[in-house]
């Protein structure tokens, strides 16, 4: 009989510099103990992405080894690039990080002990998120009689026919030699409901040179499996030979049908269902990429709380645990299997290895999964440049999607691709081969292209990429921004991507009223480790729920579009209360009901009516300023009852921590989890939102630590560390059991509060299959270990952070002629904080330093002073002991009556400047604007202020998203306006560096004075940050005698290119000559002197005061220029030519010097 044996316990690991062998590291002294499933990267939250050889090893004792037996190794996954070694002898390679393989090792054994070593390569870039390193899923042990059931070699389907269902049964088979001719062989599959019922039995007989035996088997008015309610059965299968069974094999499959209709949609057993799902990477937060099967539950849990029915496993093929779960719990899956082809997207991708490998990687993918009732749709590519870039691209779709149906010909799950290449025709054409068409971030391009491919079965792929970080709230509402100080995005729902949905509404809406749609999967369900878009820090900000598993306000959005009131009320209201006093806050509120009301301190602020089915608008917003109070948020149904309240009321600082987990019992299997939730109250009892205590924990008993996190993205503190800070009110320990029971005590200390503790038991396992081998500690590392007890992360527990900027203006926050300065000042809470220091800013409603007013700091308290009019926003930060801004608080405030600021050109501008006549433009990165990728944008800035003198010679930073050459228009004024002029068009190629500015310098034609407007008209996305013009500095520029802003005298004759028959105490007067810091020391000067001596006092004159510099210009016959050496002058000075009595002087231009 094959039987196969977990092996995941008594490893050992040493991480090694890249290119180590085999020899030197088998005698190397620096191995560590650790457990399967390991990932090395997870341990230093500062270098994941570091590169190395992974080694690990294990002995394997064997008394007898029957020549009757095949002994295999299967792994489930290896993150990548890896290598088996038996007894000193290489077994073979797998390059796939993500497809599970199996080597025979058969040949290498010995009877005694055997050693087995995996050498792993990690080398990054390889991947563009957080990919974890190392043996990260589960490892077996198997063997088979030498005639056996062949692995995966079972394939079932069903199909209905009315009230009877039939059981299409393909099993593979591997017959021994050697057999007996005369042998009979035979086999039975026996289908087994959830009781243990046999529900239908049938025995096949086949013979010794069949390979592949096919049977159907009839069930009458089976238990569907539905993601409403997910019936599983049990295929039982024996190989008998000679009535003796030799082999058996048990799968768990469903009952179900699944249907497509290009213009109504998906339907599940004949129901429609509208595709409600979530692209998910594989880390596990704090646990890294190492799997864990409660974790993946509690993920898959959460996300079918916010109304998920499906998953796609964005971009890679999942672990066998989550497809297991998603059979049991009823969620349909986009298995995906490859982010690149042929063409890499980084330089140490598996595009290295696809031409070669690709076969036996969708082998292991489809083979592995094909059975499973959840199964959806096999994705064989994500956003494939290879797709877009020339006809090789259909040739490889067409090779994929014969790789996945000679292994699921009966098309259990269809094939897709998923594309940010739809509008261009290379990508349709592969599109065309599939026909099951999804689209990443091209909703505008779905009724067009539904009536143009009316075959195609469209569904949105991946969307959204809205980002948010949970509890951030950046005001207003109205203004989007992206980027800004603290490095967090905004969950009040004004944070969008330029290539992303508008808002989470308008992602919503998109999908709900393309009626032909599959559905969309909404980029992400939880935040992941790498792509933090818009920064460099270190996890994303796309989820609905953050690395911790802690739901953001977006998860109550989309969970109330879709859930159903009726059986499942929820309202939210968001943000939480506790700003500074007067400051307006924009407070919104979703539910799945059909009408909400808002009230404050207990008098409403009014009712709104949802329209969930075609409404355009399906969040309440309100207005209101801070003051201390409860804030409280009402459901009803249709008949005016109330079906669910919440509420946000006034806080103060933490008094005591609560730690809740999400069960109190835990098997004593070295595997199960408790997700601890530490959170705080204050004196009244009131959780406080903000909180960001720094918490240490201590774990007593037989269980571990294994994982803390906050979901907090510039965190970098360890994630296997015994402490870490609460972000936005939240921390989550992981707690781990061992193989022991009994009585566990988790200690929770931050400085300036009581000590807190939770007690959980452990109880004894009830796993006792022998299928799963002995029990093994999860995330067992002894590195682990050590980090655990290291002092110097104990002493970090002893701070107390900031957790509120209050800003308070006692004057009042309204300019005027008549007041046009006005103190402010900040009240930090806690009053104890360890770190004091505030930074101080004026700013526009975009974040960007405000040309309004000015600021003067003096510790916590500032005078600011208005210039123009207009709104500006006052910033008080602090680090809160990083190097980086941690946090800031905001408050408007408002000039009047003063007259209109000008944007200064010779200082960087940014783009969130940009006119109210821009258009076409979403955020771009670092507060940049996005240009469209389709039709035309137009980035436009008024009131800019070049000066007498001007400038045309400008700095545009640009991140281009591809290397083409792209054409910008630059115009004086708006684009169709009366007196706009089209200075020039400017070209901009070069190698695209992702989320990368690069500055290109252009010159214009005209130079550019006064006050004006300049606007830029793109066809082409690109990413501008704004601009800067390089200020010509008049001092150094050679000018004409006839540029002069004053003469005085009255000898003086005029001519065409000069001044001549200068006499009579004549003086040239030329303002605005900018030195700059260098300064001049060399006058050249072009003249005509009739006499012999002509004697030119030069005059500097400049705040800092007045000086004279005396020059001889001697007799010439005609035109020429002279050069004097003079005393250096810098800065900003008024340069004076006064010419003597009689001196008959000529002048034609002059030119200031450095040297």
């Amino acid at each position: 009989m094959s039987k196969k044996l977990k092996i995941n316990n008594d490893w050992l690991f040493t991480k090694q510099p890249l290119h180590t062998n085999y020899e030197s590291v088998s005698q190397s002294d620096e191995w560590v103990a650790v457990t399967l499933p390991h990932d090395w990267l997870i341990y230093d939250a500062n270098n994941l992405y570091e590169d190395g050889d992974g080694w690990y090893k294990k002995t394997i004792e064997l008394t007898e080894i029957s020549p009757q037996t095949i002994y295999t190794l299967y792994f489930e996954g290896v993150y990548m690039d890896s290598t088996l070694i038996v007894n000193g002898h290489e077994v073979g390679t797998w390059k796939n990080g993500y497809a599970s393989f199996e080597m025979d090792i058969t040949s290498y054994l010995i009877e005694g002990k055997n050693e087995i070593v995996v050498h792993v390569i990690h080398q990054s870039p390889n991947s563009r998120w957080y990919s974890g390193a190392g043996i990260y899923r589960s490892v077996w042990l198997k063997t088979y009689p030498t005639s056996h059931i062949a692995p995966q070699g079972i394939y079932v389907s069903t199909i209905q026919n009315e009230t009877n269902w039939h059981v299409e049964l393909d099993t593979e088979v591997v017959i021994d030699g050697t057999s007996n001719s005369t042998s009979t062989y035979k086999l039975r599959h026996r289908i087994v409901d959830g009781q243990h019922n046999v529900v239908t039995q049938s025995d096949v007989q086949f013979h010794a040179e069949d390979r592949l035996i096919k049977t159907t088997l009839m069930v009458t008015n089976p238990l569907v499996w539905d993601i409403i309610d997910p019936t599983l059965y049990t295929l039982h299968t024996e190989l008998i030979i000679d009535d003796t069974v030799i082999d058996d094999e048990d799968l768990n499959f469903g009952f179900r049908t699944i249907a497509f209709d290009t213009e109504k949609g998906f339907f599940l057993n004949g129901r429609h269902v509208k595709l409600n799902g979530v692209c998910q990477h594989h880390d596990l937060g704090s646990l890294g990429a190492a799997v864990n099967r409660v974790a993946l539950k509690r993920q898959m849990s959460l996300l079918q709380e916010m109304g998920v029915n499906a998953i796609r496993t964005s971009h890679n093929m999942p672990a066998v645990e989550l497809m297991e779960l998603a059979d049991e719990m009823g969620i349909l899956i986009v298995s995906e299997a490859f982010d690149m082809w042929e063409r890499p997207k980084n330089p140490y991708d598996h595009a290295r290895f696809f031409p070669e490998w690709w076969e036996r990687d969708v082998a292991s993918w489809v083979r592995r999964d094909r059975n499973h009732p959840s199964m959806l749709m096999w994705s064989i590519g994500n956003e494939i440049y290879d797709t877009h870039a020339d006809e090789r691209g259909q040739e490889v779709t067409r090779e994929l999607l014969a790789g996945v149906q000679l292994h699921d010909p009966r098309e259990n799950a269809v094939v897709t691709i998923g594309s940010n290449y739809m509008p261009w025709e290379n990508a349709q054409k592969c599109a065309d081969i599939v026909k099951f068409a999804g689209y990443n971030y091209a909703e505008k391009y779905y009724e067009t292209h539904h009536q143009e491919h009316p075959d195609w079965f469209i569904y949105g792929s991946e969307t959204s990429s809205t980002v948010q970080s949970r509890g951030i709230y950046h005001f207003p509402l109205a203004q989007s921004v992206l980027s800004d100080d603290d490095e967090q995005c905004s969950s009040l729902g004004n944070s969008s991507t330029s290539w992303g949905a508008k808002s989470t509404e308008r992602c919503i809406i998109d999908d709900r009223d393309a009626k032909f749609s599959l559905g969309q999967f909404i980029w992400t369900g939880f935040d992941y480790i790498g792509e933090p878009t818009p920064y460099s820090t270190k996890n994303s900000y796309f989820g609905q729920l953050d690395t911790a598993g802690f739901k953001k306000d977006s998860f109550y959005i989309y969970q109330a579009e879709w859930t159903n009131y009726k059986s499942a009320p929820m309202v939210h209201i968001f943000p939480y209360w506790d700003f500074s006093e007067g400051q307006t806050i924009d407070i919104r509120v979703c539910s799945n009901a059909p009408k909400i009301e808002l009230f404050f301190n207990e008098q409403s602020k009014g009712v709104f009516h949802i329209d969930h089915a075609h409404g355009q608008k399906l969040i309440g917003e309100w207005q209101i300023p801070y003051t201390k109070g409860t804030l409280k948020a009402v459901a009803y149904d249709e008949n005016g009852q109330v079906i669910a309240t919440d509420s946000q009321c006034s806080f103060g600082d933490a008094a005591e921590m609560i730690l809740t987990p999400d069960k109190t019992a835990m098997q004593a299997d070295g595997s199960d989890l408790i997700f601890v939730e530490i959170s705080s109250h204050d004196l009244d009892g009131n959780h406080v939102a903000n909180a960001n205590n720094r918490v240490h924990i201590t774990v007593d008993g037989p269980a571990r630590l294994v994982g803390l996190d906050n979901g907090d993205s510039t965190d970098y503190d360890s994630y296997k560390g015994n402490n870490r800070r609460m972000f936005s009110g939240k921390l989550l320990a992981i707690i781990a059991s061992t193989n022991e029971s009994g009585t566990i005590v988790v200690t929770a200390n931050s400085k300036g509060l009581p000590t807190s503790k939770l007690t959980l038991s452990s109880v004894a396992s009830s796993n006792s299959s022998e299928a799963e081998g002995e029990l093994s500690l999860y995330s067992y590392s002894a590195m682990h270990e050590a980090l655990l007890q290291n002092s110097e992360l104990v002493q970090a527990a002893g701070e107390i952070p900031v957790r509120k900027l209050e800003i308070i203006c006692p004057e009042g926050t309204q300019f005027s002629p008549e007041k046009t300065t006005l103190p402010i000042r900040v009240k930090i809470h806690p009053s104890n904080a360890t770190y004091q220091e505030v930074e101080w800013r004026v700013t526009n409603v975009a974040g960007v330093e405000s040309n309004n007013a000015t600021l003067v700091a003096n510790g916590q308290e500032a005078m600011v002073t208005a210039l123009g009019d207009g709104k500006i926003y006052i910033r008080c930060a602090t680090k809160n002991g990083s190097n980086n801004t941690k946090m800031y608080s905001l408050l408007e405030m408002e000039i009047q009556n003063m007259g209109q600021a000008f944007i200064q050109p010779y200082e960087f501008v940014s783009a969130a400047y940009h006119s109210d006549k821009s258009y076409n433009l979403t955020n771009g990165n670092d507060r940049g604007m996005a240009s469209s990728r389709d039709g035309e944008s137009l980035i436009g800035f008024e009131r800019v202020d070049f000066g007498p003198y001007g400038s045309n010679e400008i700095t545009l930073p640009i991140f281009s998203l591809d290397d083409l050459r792209l054409d910008i228009e630059i115009w004086e004024g708006a684009p169709g306006d009366e007196q706009a002029e089209r200075l020039t068009v400017v070209s901009y190629q070069k190698p695209s560096i992702w989320n990368t500015y690069q500055e290109e310098m252009y010159t214009l034609p005209k130079v550019l004075t006064g006050v004006t407007s300049i606007y830029f008209l793109l066809r082409s996305k690109i990413h501008l940050k704004g601009f800067q013009f390089k200020k010509r500095l008049k001092g150094f520029e050679q000018l004409n005698a006839l540029d002069n802003n004053a003469i005085y005298g009255d000898s003086f004759t005029i001519t065409s290119d000069a001044i001549e028959n200068i006499g009579n105490n004549v003086s040239l007067i030329f303002e605005d000559m900018d030195f700059g810091e260098i300064g001049s020391r060399k006058l050249v000067i072009q003249g005509h002197s009739p006499i012999e001596n002509n004697t030119i006092h030069v005059l500097f004159s400049s705040e800092q005061g007045d000086s004279k510099q005396l020059l001889e210009f001697n007799f010439t016959e005609g035109y020429c220029e002279r050069e004097y050496m003079i005393e250096q002058v810098k800065g900003l000075q008024t340069v004076t030519f006064v010419f003597l009595p009689g001196s008959q002087f000529n002048f034609k231009s002059f030119q200031f010097h450095i040297e």
